[in-house]
């Protein structure tokens, strides 16, 4: 993306929100924000073992358990999906540790292999970027009046942020 005649090579970014955060939690929506800056977001039906529901969890994201079985598509056609959009590509998440953990959940329960790289947001930013994240952050989340804590509009909310602190600090 060129602005103010500044090149910045925009990073495909994804974010899952899950059953709850501890043990025995699972992916419930996946989303992840293209270069471009458009968005991919989809419910996940649970798997007949994934019985964890964590009620706090329910009150960020807002999304009931019944929608997921409702409206969920299968963690095989999730992975299918993931993986013929982000195969072979680099994709960064603000929360490492537990994207991980719930996408590689999704793959072995899909039975297949994960073929994207998962990293985490902060490789990608200087210092000064870091300094100001959280203040841009907030801006960008007002300007943008995403529904925050879904995952497609958080991957986009990060995105955006990564541009805006990525021009202010060159």
């Amino acid at each position: 993306m060129t602005t103010n005649n500044k090149q910045i090579r925009m990073p495909f970014i994804i974010d899952v929100e899950a059953s709850g955060f501890g043990r025995g939690s699972y992916p419930i929506e996946v989303g992840f924000a293209r270069p471009d800056g458009s968005v991919f977001s989809c419910l996940i039906k649970p798997e007949p073992d994934w019985e964890h529901w964590d009620e706090s969890a329910e009150q960020v994201h807002g999304i009931p358990r019944t929608t997921l079985f409702e409206e969920g598509c299968c963690v095989r056609e999730v992975a299918q999906k993931l993986n013929e959009e982000l195969k072979g590509e680099v994709v960064y998440t603000d929360s490492w540790g537990f994207d991980s953990t719930w996408l590689s959940l999704l793959f072995y329960h899909a039975g297949l292999a994960q073929l994207f790289r998962l990293e985490t947001l902060s490789k990608l930013l200087s210092e000064k970027q870091i300094a100001i994240w959280g203040k841009v952050k907030q801006q960008v989340t007002l300007d943008l009046e995403i529904d925050r804590h879904r995952a497609g509009p958080d991957a986009r909310m990060l995105q955006r942020t990564f541009e805006v602190t990525a021009l202010a600090s060159s």
